[in-house]
Parts: structure tokens; sequence; C-alpha cells
């Protein structure tokens, strides 16, 4: 199990590094090509393709990024992943993932996310 944590954690690290840099090429290694952004907005269920967060990435620019991982549930494939943000420029964030291993590197399929705090752009 120790093993997948530490795959699970380079994922996240990957999404980290990337929203600091405002670097996409390094943001979607950390997602599956195919994965998807879920959240509510104004009551209404918003699903859209990863891209999508690779764009909003791109028009903040780099940013702090400070974070707790909350919760890790994981067997030897799949993970599920609770994350705490504080984005300097985006807000503050629950972001949870679900995550599944392919081969021997772990991707991110899923995000949803909760907004706590939506710092004015």
């Amino acid at each position: 199990m120790e093993e997948s944590i530490k795959g699970i954690l380079e994922a996240i690290e990957y999404y980290i590094d990337g929203a600091r840099k405002s670097d996409r090429s390094i943001v979607a290694k950390a997602f599956a090509d195919d994965a998807t952004m879920s959240w509510s907005e104004n009551g209404e269920l918003r699903i859209v393709p990863i891209e999508a967060l690779y764009d909003y990435g791109d028009s903040l620019g780099p940013q702090e990024v400070a974070y707790s991982l909350t919760e890790c549930s994981a067997t030897e494939d799949t993970a599920i992943v609770r994350i705490e943000f504080d984005f300097s420029k985006a807000g503050k964030f629950t972001d949870m993932f679900t995550m599944v291993k392919f081969g021997d590197r772990w991707k991110i399929v899923s995000k949803i996310y909760h907004i706590k705090k939506k710092n004015e752009e």
C-alpha cells in the first residue's frame, strides 16, 4: 500500500506544481487523457473535459498553492483522494479525485470540487 500512496502523491504533485507554474503540460501529467471535471453551479450539474481546467489555469498565471491532503483511500489500482486547497489567485476549494493506476503510473480520471471561497478576478 505504501507504494500506491507514493504513486498517488506523485500524480497530485504534478497537479500542484502545474498550478503553481501555470503550466498545462505539467498539470496534464496528473490526469488521464479523457478525464472530466464536475461541480455544481447555481444548483446545476456541470461536467466538462479536463481541458477546461487547463484553460482556467492558463488564464490565472502562476500562483501560490497551499494544500492539505485530508483523505486517501486506495486499493492496489484505484483511489479516492480529498484535498483542501488554497490557491492565491483562484480561491479556496475542496477537490476530490478518483484515480486509477495505468501500468505503473497513477492518473486522475475524475475531479469534482466544491468552492469554499472564490477570489475575485
